[in-house]
């Protein structure tokens, strides 16, 4: 943290340093965009940078403060956020040639929910097309770079997110995860990520990908700014009828909770099998620690994840190809080669595939909860690599794409194919300095749980306030 450089501070930091006027809005929005000029050549983390619109949209919020009108929590605090949420009269790419000139009609009700709180507009991220791909390349606006070593990834599809909150580029982003494209950026670059139970935040407004598994959630630099983000956004909308009704926890007071009396368990296997040593090492790492400052960590025997992750993959190949139809048929020459591919390849899947997954699907919840009944939560890891890089893993839509896809992948799938929250938090390095996440898996709707360990997890460690150096 740096008391003279306010793009150091985090979310809550600088909400609180401009609430009780430390710093103006202008201070944080301007020393954002400076950061941004420097970095952005190197990291191709953002679609669109507006400095003008936010500098006059900060000195707003700074003569509103002045004159006793706080917004909100955020009031005055510049973010950027994934180039998928709609936002009524700016161009929303989706990352695609496709929707490259698209201007959005309307608001997604979690960017809107973040407006109403203060925030002030940056520009917009990256991502990969259409949120299908788990890299962070892109054919039409090229890779997002990992700002802890630019040869390697940031992982998608919520690439510019991971790479522009590693950076200190945005306070914090919205990511969507439909098969760990939160978790995987917050592994790869070394921040946090929660995705959310499927229903908990409103998908009104944000690009469809897979529309029973989308989830829409935050990557932040600590449990606690995620929390402060989730407690804004989440609850009912009737904008979008597949979202929970039940009553907002207060998921700030819940990173307040100490490892006391929390149960943890750690799989007997599928996620504790062909990991790279220093991933390895850095979960052994960790349960250790999470032991000394209090947790009881048991291991438990999950059902068969293999059949949990070729299920989400399933199901999420047709749900895309459902919602890409039309555009595959009129214009299959504007979309990457690897997203086309793997949205052709769906079509093959007979309908009777997908609905025998469909079904399965509570069944398999059902079996997980009782297997993991005796623990309040489940610690693994993201993936089996830290970032591999950009070169070795732009495969394209050569044969070895789906080997790369379902490496990188198959840790996170069963949690989406489930339905639950997970949060990834930065855990570790390797010796070259790369970041290496863990994911907590919580019970459905057990997010304050999640954010409670994360955040006693970072009270007792630094790893999520490193900041990458980049000349």
């Amino acid at each position: 943290m740096s008391a003279s450089d306010p793009a150091l501070l985090s979310l809550s930091e600088i909400a609180t340093a401009i609430a009780q006027k430390k710093f103006s809005s202008r201070e944080a929005t301007f020393a954002c965009l400076n950061r941004i000029a420097a970095l952005q050549p190197k990291l191709n983390a953002f679609i669109a940078i507006e400095p003008e619109d936010a500098l006059a949209a900060a000195d707003a919020a700074d003569v509103a403060l002045a004159h006793g009108d706080n917004k909100g929590a955020l009031h005055g605090v510049p973010l950027a956020h994934k180039d998928m949420y709609y936002d009524q009269g700016f161009v929303v790419t989706c990352g695609s040639k496709i929707r490259r000139d698209f201007v959005a009609t309307t608001t997604s009700t979690a960017l809107q929910r973040l407006k109403n709180a203060g925030t002030v507009r940056l520009g917009s991220l990256q991502m990969s097309e259409f949120a299908y791909g788990p890299t962070g390349h892109n054919a039409h606006f090229g890779a997002v770079h990992n700002p802890w070593d630019l040869d390697h990834i940031t992982g998608g599809s919520s690439s510019g997110s991971g790479s522009a909150v590693a950076a200190r580029l945005t306070y914090a982003a919205l990511g969507s995860d439909t098969g760990g494209s939160i978790r995987m950026p917050a592994h790869f670059c070394g921040v946090t990520g929660l995705k959310t139970t499927v229903g908990l935040v409103s998908r009104a407004g944000a690009m469809p990908l897979s529309q029973s598994l989308d989830t829409v959630g935050p990557l932040a630099r600590s449990a606690e700014d995620c929390a402060l983000l989730l407690g804004l956004m989440a609850g009912a909308d009737p904008a979008d009828p597949t979202c929970s009704t039940r009553a907002v926890p207060d998921y700030l007071a819940a990173t307040k909770g100490s490892l006391q009396g929390v149960r943890i368990g750690i799989p007997s296997a599928f996620y504790v099998d062909d990991l790279d040593p220093e991933v390895a090492r850095v979960l052994d790492d960790t349960r250790s620690a999470l032991q000394r400052e209090g947790a009881d960590i048991v291991k438990v025997e999950l059902p068969d994840q293999r059949q949990l992750s070729a299920a989400c993959q399933l199901v999420l190949a047709v749900e895309a190809a459902g919602f890409h139809t039309s555009w595959m048929i009129e214009r299959p020459q504007d979309y990457g080669p690897q997203v086309l591919m793997r949205l052709q390849n769906a079509l093959a899947i007979p309908a009777v595939t997908y609905l025998e997954a469909m079904r399965w699907r509570g069944p398999a919840l059902a079996a997980h909860l009782a297997a993991s009944a005796g623990v309040d939560a489940v610690l693994a890891p993201v993936a089996p690599v830290a970032a591999p890089t950009i070169a070795e893993s732009d495969v394209g839509n050569s044969l070895d794409a789906e080997a790369v896809i379902q490496r990188l992948t198959r840790f996170t799938r069963p949690i989406n194919y489930l339905g639950l929250p997970a949060l990834a938090l930065p855990c570790g390095f390797t010796p070259a300095g790369l970041p290496v996440g863990l994911q907590v898996i919580g019970k459905p709707f057990d997010e304050a749980m999640l954010l409670r360990i994360g955040a006693a997890w970072q009270r007792a460690t630094d790893f999520h306030s490193k900041t990458p150096e980049l000349a």
